[in-house]
C-alpha cells in the first residue's frame, strides 16, 4: 500500500513579515531558517532529513550534559532527589540535552508568529511535569523567541533551558566570519566533554575581541557574560563586507555553548551558538539551576538581529 514517509522534523512552519522570513520545525520546536532582507542567516539542511547536531532544538530541562545520566539534589523545600536518567550521549555515557529533542510540539500560528507547545512529563529520572511553551516572534530585523515553563505538578521541579541553533551569512565562506562573544570565563572539560572547572578566558578562549571563525575549533561552554544597558549579552558572527549577525539573550541566560563543526550537511564548516540558563552538569553542580514552584511560570528570551556594522 502506497505511503508517504514521515518526516523526522513534522511538520514545517513558515513565518513572514516584511523582510523577514522564518522557518520552523515541529519536532524539537526547531528554528531551522531565517532570512532577513534576502540574506539567510541559519545554516540550512535537507529538506525531509533528520535534523543534524540537533540543529535549532530547543533543550528542555535541561541543556548539555549530566554525567552518567545521574543527578542529584535537595529542593528548596528539603525534598531529596538521586535520579537516573536514560544515557542519551551512550558513546561518552551522559545523557545530554532534555527529554524534548524528538517531540513534536502542537502548533499555533498566527501572523507573524507561531506558539509550540510540549509537555514534559513524570518519567524515569524526571518524576516532574512541566508545561512548556516556545513563542516564535519575527522582528523588523530577525526574531524573538519566548520560552514559558510552567509547573504543573505537584513538587518544585528543577529545570533549565537552552537551544541549539546554527548560524551563518549566506554567500560569504563561513570560516571568514569573525565570531566575538561577550564571555570572560569557559568551562574547561574531560574527556567526556564534562567541565573539570571555570576559568577566566585567555587565548584561545577569549573571544571578546573576536576571532576568525576558521581560526577556532570549539565545543565549549562560556560564562560571566558582559551585557548592555538593557541586560542583554550578545554574540555577533561579523563577515569582512561588515554584514553582522548578532544573537541576544536576556538575564535569564547566564551561559552559553559555542560549537564548531566540518560534519555539517551541505557545509564546509559550520557553528552552534547556544544561549543556555545552566553550564553542563548543572543538575549536580546546582549552578544556574532553576527551582520552579507548582503553579509557577519561568519566562525567559533569546533572539537573533541581522544588519550592518556601524
Amino acid at each position: 500500500m502506497p505511503h508517504t514517509p514521515v518526516d523526522p522534523t513534522g511538520q514545517q512552519i513558515h513565518l513572514t513579515r516584511g523582510d523577514v522570513t522564518a522557518h520552523i520545525a515541529q519536532v524539537g520546536a526547531a528554528l531551522r531558517g531565517l532570512t532577513v532582507d534576502g540574506t539567510a542567516v541559519v545554516t540550512p539542511y535537507p529538506e525531509h532529513t533528520a535534523t543534524p547536531f540537533g540543529s535549532g532544538s530547543v533543550l528542555v530541562p535541561w541543556p548539555n550534559r549530566i554525567r552518567d545520566g545521574r543527578w542529584a539534589q535537595t529542593d528548596p523545600h528539603g525534598a531529596e532527589y538521586d535520579e537516573q536518567l536514560a544515557l542519551t550521549e551512550p558513546k561518552l555515557d551522559n545523557a545530554i540535552h532534555g527529554l524534548l529533542r524528538y517531540t513534536p510540539y502542537v502548533i499555533e500560528q498566527g501572523e507573524g508568529s507561531a506558539t509550540l507547545t510540549a509537555t514534559v512529563v513524570p518519567q524515569k529520572g524526571y518524576p516532574f511535569a512541566l508545561v512548556t511553551q516556545v513563542v516564535y516572534e519575527l522582528t523588523d530585523d530577525g526574531i524573538r523567541v519566548t520560552h514559558r515553563l510552567t509547573n504543573v505538578g505537584a513538587d518544585a521541579a528543577p529545570a533549565g533551558v537552552g537551544t541549539h541553533p546554527f548560524f551563518f551569512i549566506e554567500g560569504v565562506d563561513p570560516k571568514e566570519l569573525r565570531l566575538t562573544l561577550p564571555a570572560s570565563t569557559w568551562f574547561e572539560v574531560d574527556e567526556r566533554l564534562l567541565p573539570t572547572g571555570e576559568k577566566p578566558v585567555r587565548d584561545e578562549t577569549d573571544l571578546r575581541d573576536g576571532a576568525r571563525l576558521g581560526d577556532v575549533d570549539l565545543d565549549t561552554a562560556f560564562g560571566t557574560l558582559s551585557r548592555d544597558a538593557d541586560g542583554l549579552a550578545g554574540t555577533t558572527l561579523e563577515s569582512p563586507d561588515g554584514q553582522k549577525v548578532t544573537i541576544w539573550q536576556d538575564e535569564s541566560f547566564d551561559y552559553l555553548q559555542v560549537f564548531t563543526t566540518d560534519g555539517y550537511p551541505g557545509q564546509e564548516y559550520a557553528v552552534a551558538v547556544e544561549p543556555m540558563t545552566m553550564p553542563p552538569e548543572a543538575f549536580n553542580s546546582g549552578q544556574g539551576l532553576r527551582w520552579i514552584e507548582p503553579g509557577d511560570t519561568w519566562e525567559l528570551s533569546w533572539g537573533v538581529a541581522y544588519g550592518r556594522a556601524e
